[in-house]
């Protein structure tokens, strides 16, 4: 099921009187550098329904990360509107979690040091960010390593960590920009599976911005594709594959391939331009 967008159009799981969990509406974004403006958003309108997991991919600055940004309350500087479970996003959103492919974790602490950053920061007493912390480790796979330092982690394990970290304290929504981007095709398939679990135990709602179609198909509900700036929905996809879904199986269904072509087919025209 392919639909055009000409306007906000609410997802299936979004009913009619349920508020999304993220949303932006006719937002416009502008950046000013030296004297010279660059429209990045043009009237950009998408909302994103409680649980879901939304992928958005586009041409190299499309502005996905930007979108970002401003559902993280990172970027005040836009007209329009933001709103995160019903209500406006003034400074920082503190209802969501965000994870980059930017390794963020601190050096000179343990993986169960750095897991609790958050938790410290919300003054949860000691013995319960403990048991918090060693509930997250299990959950992520890393039982043996709470004493190792990031140094002494693969990637893909401190990929794990972040998860940790940023999964902690509860966020009703997780941002991902291009998190497994920089990972071996073994590795991110490996840490695709994990994600695909925990959203499955979980049911959080994810916003995942990536530049591979088939990690968004695999992944998501729904795709949403970006056109080149000005930025504007250029696409909707609604991924029929079933759930639950194994990041093998998926590339196998039915219905992949036609997924794919439509994708591809919304994003080649405004890749090819960036090359001319």
């Amino acid at each position: 099921m392919t639909v055009q967008l000409a306007s906000v159009t609410p997802h299936p799981l979004v009913s009619a009187r349920s508020i999304p969990a993220a949303e932006l509406l006719n937002v416009s974004k502008s950046f000013f550098s030296r004297g010279n403006t660059s429209e990045v958003l043009r009237d950009l309108s998408l909302n994103v329904a409680a649980g879901e997991f939304l992928a958005i991919v586009g041409p190299s600055g499309s502005g996905k990360s930007t979108v970002l940004n401003l559902l993280a309350g990172l970027d005040q500087s836009y007209s329009g509107t933001v709103r995160c479970n019903g209500k406006p996003v003034v400074g920082v959103n503190t209802e969501i979690g965000y994870l980059t492919q930017h390794d963020s974790l601190l050096p000179w602490r343990t993986v169960e040091e750095n897991i609790a950053v958050p938790l410290e920061i919300r003054a949860v007493p000691k013995r319960s960010r403990a048991d918090q912390v060693r509930d997250m480790i299990a959950s992520v796979g890393l039982r043996g390593f709470e004493h190792h330092y990031p140094r002494q982690l693969s990637g893909g394990m401190r990929k794990r960590v972040m998860l940790a970290r940023t999964l902690i304290y509860g966020p009703s929504t997780l941002l991902m920009d291009e998190p497994f981007g920089p990972l071996d095709a073994q590795l991110k398939l490996v840490l695709q599976e994990e994600l695909l679990r925990l959203w499955s135990a979980l049911r959080k709602t994810v916003v995942f911005v990536t530049h591979d179609i088939v990690e968004a198909i695999t992944l998501a509900d729904r795709v949403v594709v970006l056109s080149s700036r000005p930025t504007r929905v250029k696409l909707e996809e609604v991924i029929t594959i079933g759930r639950p879904r194994s990041v093998h199986d998926a590339r196998f269904a039915p219905s992949f391939e036609d997924h794919y072509h439509r994708l591809w087919g919304a994003i080649e025209i405004d890749s090819r331009r960036q090359i001319q």
